[in-house]
Protein backbone atom coordinates (compact mmCIF):
# COMPACT_ATOMS: atom_id res chain seq x y z
CA UNK A 1 0.00 0.00 0.00
CA UNK A 2 1.40 3.38 -0.98
CA UNK A 3 2.00 6.00 1.69
CA UNK A 4 1.45 8.80 -0.80
CA UNK A 5 5.10 9.82 -0.97
CA UNK A 6 7.31 9.75 -4.02
CA UNK A 7 11.04 9.37 -4.39
CA UNK A 8 11.14 12.99 -5.61
CA UNK A 9 11.07 14.08 -1.98
CA UNK A 10 13.90 11.77 -0.89
CA UNK A 11 16.77 14.30 -1.24
CA UNK A 12 14.90 16.92 0.82
CA UNK A 13 13.99 14.34 3.47
CA UNK A 14 17.59 13.16 3.72
CA UNK A 15 18.81 16.74 4.02
CA UNK A 16 16.41 17.44 6.88
CA UNK A 17 17.36 14.20 8.61
CA UNK A 18 21.01 15.18 8.34
CA UNK A 19 20.32 18.57 9.91
CA UNK A 20 18.38 16.99 12.78
CA UNK A 21 21.18 14.52 13.51
CA UNK A 22 23.84 17.21 13.27
CA UNK A 23 21.95 19.46 15.66
CA UNK A 24 21.37 16.63 18.13
CA UNK A 25 25.08 15.82 18.11
CA UNK A 26 25.90 19.49 18.68
CA UNK A 27 23.47 19.64 21.61
CA UNK A 28 24.95 16.52 23.17
CA UNK A 29 28.47 17.91 22.71
CA UNK A 30 27.51 21.22 24.33
CA UNK A 31 25.82 19.43 27.21
CA UNK A 32 28.88 17.26 27.76
CA UNK A 33 31.19 20.28 27.71
CA UNK A 34 28.98 22.06 30.24
CA UNK A 35 28.99 19.00 32.51
CA UNK A 36 32.78 18.65 32.34
CA UNK A 37 33.13 22.37 33.08
CA UNK A 38 30.86 21.92 36.11
CA UNK A 39 32.88 18.99 37.45
CA UNK A 40 36.06 20.98 36.87
CA UNK A 41 34.79 24.00 38.80
CA UNK A 42 33.48 21.83 41.67
CA UNK A 43 36.83 20.06 41.83
CA UNK A 44 38.64 23.40 41.78
CA UNK A 45 36.64 24.78 44.70
CA UNK A 46 37.11 21.63 46.78
CA UNK A 47 40.84 21.56 46.00
CA UNK A 48 41.23 25.17 47.09
CA UNK A 49 39.18 24.57 50.25
CA UNK A 50 41.35 21.58 51.14
CA UNK A 51 44.50 23.64 50.72
CA UNK A 52 43.38 26.91 52.31
CA UNK A 53 40.74 25.91 54.84
CA UNK A 54 41.84 22.37 55.67
CA UNK A 55 38.74 20.70 54.34
CA UNK A 56 38.94 16.97 54.87
CA UNK A 57 36.91 13.94 53.91
CA UNK A 58 34.43 14.66 56.68
CA UNK A 59 33.60 18.11 55.31
CA UNK A 60 33.28 16.77 51.77
CA UNK A 61 30.98 13.99 53.02
CA UNK A 62 28.89 16.68 54.73
CA UNK A 63 28.78 18.60 51.44
CA UNK A 64 27.53 15.48 49.65
CA UNK A 65 24.75 15.04 52.21
CA UNK A 66 23.82 18.72 51.87
CA UNK A 67 23.51 18.40 48.09
CA UNK A 68 21.47 15.21 48.39
CA UNK A 69 19.13 16.79 50.96
CA UNK A 70 18.50 20.06 49.12
CA UNK A 71 18.68 18.78 45.54
CA UNK A 72 17.70 15.10 45.54
CA UNK A 73 17.27 15.20 41.78
CA UNK A 74 21.02 15.64 41.36
CA UNK A 75 22.93 12.45 40.63
CA UNK A 76 26.65 11.77 40.74
CA UNK A 77 27.61 14.04 43.65
CA UNK A 78 28.46 11.48 46.32
CA UNK A 79 31.47 12.20 48.52
CA UNK A 80 33.48 9.67 46.48
CA UNK A 81 32.61 11.44 43.22
CA UNK A 82 33.35 14.85 44.72
CA UNK A 83 36.84 13.64 45.59
CA UNK A 84 37.19 12.39 42.00
CA UNK A 85 36.30 15.86 40.73
CA UNK A 86 39.02 17.26 42.98
CA UNK A 87 41.49 14.75 41.55
CA UNK A 88 40.32 15.59 38.02
CA UNK A 89 41.01 19.29 38.53
CA UNK A 90 44.37 18.74 40.22
CA UNK A 91 45.49 16.31 37.49
CA UNK A 92 45.10 18.83 34.68
CA UNK A 93 45.25 22.23 36.42
CA UNK A 94 48.87 22.76 35.41
CA UNK A 95 48.55 21.09 32.02
CA UNK A 96 46.80 23.64 29.83
CA UNK A 97 47.54 21.66 26.67
CA UNK A 98 45.21 18.86 27.81
CA UNK A 99 42.42 20.95 29.31
CA UNK A 100 40.82 21.45 25.89
CA UNK A 101 40.86 17.71 25.22
CA UNK A 102 39.17 16.70 28.47
CA UNK A 103 36.22 18.98 27.63
CA UNK A 104 35.62 16.97 24.43
CA UNK A 105 35.26 13.58 26.14
CA UNK A 106 32.52 12.15 28.36
CA UNK A 107 33.09 12.02 32.11
CA UNK A 108 33.38 8.22 32.06
CA UNK A 109 36.28 8.45 29.59
CA UNK A 110 37.99 11.16 31.62
CA UNK A 111 37.55 9.20 34.82
CA UNK A 112 39.17 6.11 33.31
CA UNK A 113 42.12 8.11 31.98
CA UNK A 114 43.02 10.31 34.94
CA UNK A 115 42.42 7.59 37.53
CA UNK A 116 44.35 4.83 35.73
CA UNK A 117 47.14 6.66 33.89
CA UNK A 118 50.19 7.63 35.89
CA UNK A 119 52.01 10.14 33.68
CA UNK A 120 51.08 13.18 31.60
CA UNK A 121 52.36 11.46 28.45
CA UNK A 122 50.14 8.45 29.05
CA UNK A 123 47.09 10.63 29.74
CA UNK A 124 47.74 12.67 26.60
CA UNK A 125 48.09 9.47 24.56
CA UNK A 126 44.68 8.11 25.59
CA UNK A 127 42.95 11.50 25.40
CA UNK A 128 44.07 11.95 21.80
CA UNK A 129 43.29 8.32 20.98
CA UNK A 130 39.77 8.43 22.44
CA UNK A 131 38.95 11.63 20.57
CA UNK A 132 40.47 10.54 17.27
CA UNK A 133 38.97 7.02 17.26
CA UNK A 134 35.69 8.06 18.92
CA UNK A 135 36.01 5.16 21.32
CA UNK A 136 33.09 4.00 23.41
CA UNK A 137 33.96 3.63 27.09
CA UNK A 138 34.44 -0.15 26.88
CA UNK A 139 36.80 0.24 23.95
CA UNK A 140 38.90 2.85 25.75
CA UNK A 141 38.92 0.85 28.98
CA UNK A 142 40.10 -2.23 27.12
CA UNK A 143 42.96 -0.35 25.43
CA UNK A 144 44.17 0.90 28.80
CA UNK A 145 43.96 -2.63 30.22
CA UNK A 146 45.91 -3.90 27.21
CA UNK A 147 48.66 -1.33 27.95
CA UNK A 148 48.53 0.13 24.45
CA UNK A 149 50.54 3.19 25.52
CA UNK A 150 53.47 1.16 26.85
CA UNK A 151 53.38 -1.30 23.96
CA UNK A 152 53.43 1.49 21.39
CA UNK A 153 56.50 2.99 23.05
CA UNK A 154 58.40 -0.25 23.59
CA UNK A 155 58.01 -1.97 20.23
CA UNK A 156 57.79 -0.67 16.69
CA UNK A 157 56.12 -2.77 14.02
CA UNK A 158 58.65 -4.95 12.20
CA UNK A 159 58.24 -3.86 8.58
CA UNK A 160 60.09 -4.85 5.44
CA UNK A 161 62.02 -2.11 3.65
CA UNK A 162 59.65 -2.36 0.69
CA UNK A 163 56.63 -1.84 2.94
CA UNK A 164 58.19 1.31 4.44
CA UNK A 165 58.85 2.68 0.95
CA UNK A 166 55.43 1.87 -0.53
CA UNK A 167 53.40 2.74 2.57
CA UNK A 168 55.27 5.37 4.66
CA UNK A 169 52.37 5.49 7.15
CA UNK A 170 52.38 1.72 7.77
CA UNK A 171 54.34 2.14 10.99
CA UNK A 172 51.36 3.95 12.52
CA UNK A 173 48.80 1.50 11.15
CA UNK A 174 50.30 -1.71 12.56
CA UNK A 175 51.62 -2.87 15.92
CA UNK A 176 54.55 -4.97 16.99
CA UNK A 177 52.25 -7.21 19.05
CA UNK A 178 48.54 -7.87 19.37
CA UNK A 179 46.76 -8.81 22.59
CA UNK A 180 44.03 -11.39 21.98
CA UNK A 181 42.94 -12.25 25.52
CA UNK A 182 39.30 -11.90 24.47
CA UNK A 183 39.55 -15.11 22.42
CA UNK A 184 39.56 -17.29 25.54
CA UNK A 185 41.83 -19.85 23.88
CA UNK A 186 43.92 -22.33 25.88
CA UNK A 187 47.70 -22.14 25.64
CA UNK A 188 47.68 -25.25 23.44
CA UNK A 189 45.63 -24.49 20.32
CA UNK A 190 45.74 -25.06 16.60
CA UNK A 191 45.77 -22.55 13.76
CA UNK A 192 42.20 -23.61 13.00
CA UNK A 193 41.25 -22.84 16.62
CA UNK A 194 42.88 -19.43 16.35
CA UNK A 195 41.17 -18.60 13.07
CA UNK A 196 37.79 -19.79 14.31
CA UNK A 197 38.09 -17.75 17.51
CA UNK A 198 39.10 -14.62 15.60
CA UNK A 199 36.05 -14.96 13.37
CA UNK A 200 33.79 -15.37 16.39
CA UNK A 201 35.28 -12.25 18.02
CA UNK A 202 35.85 -10.18 14.88
CA UNK A 203 34.54 -6.94 16.40
CA UNK A 204 37.04 -7.17 19.28
CA UNK A 205 39.81 -8.18 16.88
CA UNK A 206 39.20 -5.14 14.67
CA UNK A 207 39.29 -2.94 17.76
CA UNK A 208 42.72 -4.39 18.56
CA UNK A 209 43.85 -3.96 14.95
CA UNK A 210 42.44 -0.43 14.53
CA UNK A 211 39.18 1.04 13.26
CA UNK A 212 40.47 1.53 9.71
CA UNK A 213 40.44 -2.23 9.11
CA UNK A 214 37.48 -3.67 7.20
CA UNK A 215 37.03 -7.44 7.18
CA UNK A 216 36.78 -8.94 3.68
CA UNK A 217 36.70 -12.69 4.36
CA UNK A 218 38.32 -15.83 5.74
CA UNK A 219 39.95 -18.59 3.69
CA UNK A 220 39.96 -16.12 0.81
CA UNK A 221 40.45 -18.12 -2.36
CA UNK A 222 43.15 -17.24 -4.88
CA UNK A 223 43.30 -19.17 -8.14
CA UNK A 224 46.71 -19.26 -9.78
CA UNK A 225 47.08 -21.53 -12.78
CA UNK A 226 45.11 -24.66 -12.04
CA UNK A 227 45.60 -24.48 -8.28
CA UNK A 228 43.65 -22.86 -5.45
CA UNK A 229 45.30 -21.10 -2.53
CA UNK A 230 43.64 -19.67 0.57
CA UNK A 231 44.52 -16.61 2.67
CA UNK A 232 43.64 -17.10 6.34
CA UNK A 233 42.08 -13.64 6.81
CA UNK A 234 41.76 -10.78 4.34
CA UNK A 235 41.11 -7.16 5.33
CA UNK A 236 41.07 -3.77 3.65
CA UNK A 237 42.72 -0.80 5.35
CA UNK A 238 40.93 2.44 4.57
CA UNK A 239 43.77 4.77 5.54
CA UNK A 240 46.37 2.93 3.47
CA UNK A 241 43.86 2.08 0.71
CA UNK A 242 45.26 -1.43 0.49
CA UNK A 243 44.26 -5.05 0.96
CA UNK A 244 45.86 -6.65 4.02
CA UNK A 245 46.40 -10.42 4.07
CA UNK A 246 46.83 -12.07 7.49
CA UNK A 247 48.55 -15.43 7.78
CA UNK A 248 48.26 -17.11 11.19
CA UNK A 249 51.10 -19.12 12.71
CA UNK A 250 50.74 -20.69 16.15
CA UNK A 251 54.47 -21.39 16.41
CA UNK A 252 57.68 -19.40 16.04
CA UNK A 253 58.27 -17.31 12.93
CA UNK A 254 60.29 -19.08 10.25
CA UNK A 255 61.85 -17.27 7.24
CA UNK A 256 60.07 -19.54 4.74
CA UNK A 257 56.74 -18.11 5.92
CA UNK A 258 57.55 -14.91 4.04
CA UNK A 259 57.83 -16.75 0.73
CA UNK A 260 54.28 -18.04 1.01
CA UNK A 261 52.98 -14.61 2.04
CA UNK A 262 54.81 -12.90 -0.83
CA UNK A 263 53.15 -15.31 -3.27
CA UNK A 264 49.72 -14.39 -1.90
CA UNK A 265 50.45 -10.67 -2.23
CA UNK A 266 51.52 -11.10 -5.85
CA UNK A 267 48.28 -12.93 -6.61
CA UNK A 268 46.21 -10.28 -4.82
CA UNK A 269 47.86 -7.44 -6.74
CA UNK A 270 47.49 -9.15 -10.11
CA UNK A 271 43.98 -10.56 -9.77
CA UNK A 272 42.11 -8.84 -6.93
CA UNK A 273 43.45 -5.33 -6.31
CA UNK A 274 41.49 -2.53 -7.99
CA UNK A 275 43.30 0.10 -10.10
CA UNK A 276 42.86 2.91 -7.55
CA UNK A 277 44.15 0.81 -4.62
CA UNK A 278 47.71 0.65 -3.35
CA UNK A 279 49.84 -2.52 -3.34
CA UNK A 280 48.63 -5.22 -0.95
CA UNK A 281 50.24 -5.75 2.46
CA UNK A 282 50.99 -9.03 4.20
CA UNK A 283 50.98 -9.67 7.95
CA UNK A 284 52.46 -12.77 9.54
CA UNK A 285 50.82 -13.07 12.95
CA UNK A 286 52.97 -15.49 14.95
CA UNK A 287 52.89 -16.82 18.50
CA UNK A 288 56.64 -16.31 18.95
CA UNK A 289 59.58 -14.80 17.12
CA UNK A 290 63.34 -14.49 17.34
CA UNK A 291 64.21 -10.82 16.92
CA UNK A 292 67.44 -11.49 15.04
CA UNK A 293 65.82 -13.98 12.67
CA UNK A 294 63.05 -11.47 11.97
CA UNK A 295 65.58 -8.73 11.20
CA UNK A 296 67.53 -10.94 8.81
CA UNK A 297 64.40 -12.20 7.06
CA UNK A 298 62.95 -8.73 6.50
CA UNK A 299 66.16 -6.96 5.51
CA UNK A 300 66.09 -8.13 1.87
CA UNK A 301 62.50 -9.22 1.57
CA UNK A 302 60.96 -7.78 -1.59
CA UNK A 303 57.32 -7.90 -0.46
CA UNK A 304 55.44 -5.22 1.53
CA UNK A 305 55.16 -7.43 4.60
CA UNK A 306 55.49 -7.27 8.37
CA UNK A 307 55.81 -9.70 11.24
CA UNK A 308 53.84 -9.34 14.46
CA UNK A 309 53.41 -11.43 17.56
CA UNK A 310 50.20 -12.28 19.38
CA UNK A 311 49.58 -13.06 23.02
CA UNK A 312 46.54 -14.57 24.71
CA UNK A 313 46.92 -12.72 28.02
CA UNK A 314 46.77 -9.08 29.01
CA UNK A 315 50.33 -7.81 29.49
CA UNK A 316 51.75 -7.07 32.93
CA UNK A 317 51.30 -3.30 33.01
CA UNK A 318 53.76 -2.77 35.86
CA UNK A 319 56.43 -4.77 34.05
CA UNK A 320 55.91 -2.77 30.84
CA UNK A 321 56.06 0.50 32.80
CA UNK A 322 59.31 -0.58 34.43
CA UNK A 323 60.83 -1.42 31.03
CA UNK A 324 59.66 1.88 29.57
CA UNK A 325 61.07 3.77 32.56
CA UNK A 326 64.40 2.00 32.10
CA UNK A 327 64.56 2.91 28.41
CA UNK A 328 63.63 6.55 29.03
CA UNK A 329 66.20 6.80 31.82
CA UNK A 330 68.96 5.54 29.50
CA UNK A 331 67.95 8.10 26.87
CA UNK A 332 68.09 11.07 29.27
CA UNK A 333 71.31 13.06 29.86
CA UNK A 334 73.37 11.82 32.78
CA UNK A 335 72.58 14.88 34.90
CA UNK A 336 68.79 14.57 34.42
CA UNK A 337 67.24 12.73 37.36
CA UNK A 338 63.67 13.89 36.98
CA UNK A 339 62.38 10.35 36.41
Amino acid sequence: MSNGLTTDHQPAFDELLGRIRQTRQAVFAQANTALIDLYWSVGQVISQKVQREAWGKGVVAELARHLARHAPELKGFSDKNLWRMKQFYETYAADTALVRLVRELPWSHNLAIFSRCKTADERAFYLHLAREKKYAFRELDRQISASLFERSRLGEAKLSTVLREIHPAAGQAFKDSYVLEFLGLPEAHSEADLQRALLQHMKAFILELGHDFIFVGEEYRLQVGNQDFYIDLLFFHRGLAALVAFELKIGRFMPEHLGQLGFYLEALDRDVRKPHENPSIGVLLCRDQDEEVVEYALSRNLSPALIAQYTLQLPDKKLLQARLHEILTRELPADNDNL
